[in-house]
Formats: structure tokens, C-alpha cells, sequence
């Protein structure tokens, strides 16, 4: 079972995506945050394989979360997401420690099988970046 913990400011993108990936095999959402100010406490105790992030968020964004989770809980694999996409943004992701980006209006199951990549050790990078 890979386990889950979803990260975005917005209530109705979050539950879609817990939504989605409940419903998916061999996936478990065993958190929510509302901002990446939230995940390493989260991830303390929730001890996910992968952290599905938002990438804009008001408080703390995706970027600096990422590198905060990793920085003490390193065996998480984060998956970033967001509505729009530039190569600044894939650059600081991958930097980050990131080991994928999908796009929120993107095929959700391009999204499951991003998931099980990098909950595998694999990446989930868009294809010509």
C-alpha cells in the first residue's frame, strides 16, 4: 500500500485529489495538509512514501515544504503539483529534492501512475523537460 499525504491550500482540489487517489489500488491517503508550512509535522506523524505538493501555497510554498520534509524525512518521495508550469518552477522542484511534477488539469490517470513511479523510486518528470 503506498501511502499518501496530500498537500493544497484549496478544500476542493484537496478532497478531489484524496478522492482520486482512495479510490486507486494500492494507494492510501493517510494525511491533508492546507499549507507547506503544515508537512513536516504531518509527515512526522503520518510517515508518507509519497507527499502529493502543491507547488503554490500562501504561507509556505511547495518548493521551500519540500526542501524543509527532506531535510528530516528524506525517505518521502514528493510529487509536485500545480495549475500551471515553467522551467523556473520544474528547475527549483527538481532542486528541491523533488522526483516528479504533475499538472492539476492534467489526465487524473497520468496523476495515479506519477504516484506509483515515485513511490517506486522512479521519476515523474513531463515528458521534454
Amino acid at each position: 500500500m503506498i501511502r499518501v499525504l496530500v498537500v493544497d491550500d484549496h478544500p476542493f482540489v484537496r478532497a478531489g485529489l484524496t478522492e482520486m487517489l482512495d479510490a486507486a489500488e494500492g494507494i492510501e491517503v493517510v494525511g491533508e495538509c492546507t499549507d507547506g508550512a503544515e508537512v513536516t509535522g504531518m509527515a512526522a506523524s503520518v510517515r508518507p512514501d509519497v507527499v502529493l505538493m502543491d507547488e503554490q501555497m500562501p504561507v509556505k510554498c511547495g518548493t521551500v515544504a519540500t526542501r524543509d520534509l527532506l531535510a528530516v524525512r528524506p525517505q518521502s518521495r514528493v510529487l509536485m503539483v500545480t495549475g500551471s508550469m515553467s522551467g523556473r518552477v520544474l528547475r527549483e522542484a527538481a532542486q528541491a529534492g523533488a522526483f516528479g511534477f504533475v499538472l492539476k488539469g492534467g489526465d487524473p490517470r497520468l496523476l495515479i501512475e506519477a504516484v506509483r513511479a515515485v513511490a517506486s523510486g522512479a521519476t515523474a518528470w513531463p515528458a521534454g523537460t
